[in-house]
């Protein structure tokens, strides 16, 4: 998103898709997405309480170092669920200070449920005028894709997007992602996204996939090609969880241009200072440029 004004949270600029607005910004910024993750260990490291007044502090902290660098933030909704309702409340302040900073916001939720469940999750987390509303939100299809469609038409009217989960980096995602082989779940959650970015002008649609930066050699073992997607894939692991941008290079291939690479502890570790933690950030991004 340009530097100058943003949006209010909540209100999106009609006609803008997500899509061309993440493309937008990895081009002018570089492709990273900054995680706040705001665990227990990490507020102590920063000599902060695990308690709603450190939630918040590391949370602005996060989006005041990094909104000018970064792509796009992901703060994780669990870990300001566990505050309860004033966890919740510093969320939707922390999605208030990334829009009136003019950074891209993926509520990473990994909201999933059907029918009016599913819509409920959408009007919470797309609509305009929402409290929670973020740019962007992710979600899990493994009640199969269709039961998103909420989302999915809500993100669409609404000039917002989604992340479809397809890859995951941990070991039980096996069991579930993988299973088909060549036809596999996660072949057709990718085929699924593309079809459904058909409804998108530009060179980049709303819907996005994630896939983890440490899944090594599962596209190819699985016949995935995810070019055709069109979406950005947002790829968790770079840094902290062992994923270097040489390795994002070797797993994405040809899909590379579109991978938005996160990085959550690795950056966040060089808290509390904002200097630090912008040091952090550019040298992040010179590899994702150059490496």
């Amino acid at each position: 998103m340009p530097e100058s004004a943003s949006p209010q949270q909540g209100q999106q600029p009609a006609g803008e898709s997500f899509g061309s607005r993440l493309a937008a910004a990895m081009a002018a910024r570089g492709p990273l997405c900054v995680g706040i993750d705001p665990h227990p260990q990490l507020l102590a490291d920063w000599g902060l309480t695990d308690d709603v007044a450190g939630l918040e502090r590391f949370s602005l902290t996060v989006v005041e170092a990094v909104a000018s660098l970064a792509a796009a933030v992901k703060p994780q909704v669990a870990l300001y669920e566990r505050h309860g309702s004033a966890g919740m409340a510093v969320l939707e302040r922390t999605l208030t200070a990334s829009a009136d900073a003019g950074v891209l916001s993926i509520a990473d939720a990994k909201r999933g449920d059907i029918g009016s469940t599913m819509a409920a999750y959408a009007d919470a987390w797309l609509r305009d005028g929402s409290s929670l509303a973020a740019d962007s939100v992710t979600l899990s299809p493994y009640l199969g894709f269709e039961s998103l469609r909420p989302a999915l038409d809500l993100a669409a009217q609404y000039g917002r997007g989604v992340f479809v989960l397809a890859l995951t980096s941990n070991p039980e995602g096996k069991s579930v992602q993988h299973v088909g082989g060549s036809d596999s779940v996660a072949r057709r959650i990718a085929a699924a996204a593309a079809l459904e970015n058909q409804r998108y002008s530009g060179s980049m649609g709303s819907v996005g996939l994630v896939v983890g930066a440490t899944i090594g050699s599962a596209l190819d073992d699985l016949g995935i090609e995810l070019a055709p997607v069109r979406g950005a894939i947002l790829a968790p692991g770079l840094g902290a969880q062992g994923a270097t941008p040489a390795d994002l290079r070797t797993t994405f291939g040809a899909a590379y241009p579109t991978v938005l690479a996160t990085s959550s502890r690795g950056i966040l570790a060089a808290g509390p200072s904002l200097a630090s933690l912008r040091a952090a950030t550019e040298e992040t991004l010179r590899g994702l440029r150059f490496e």
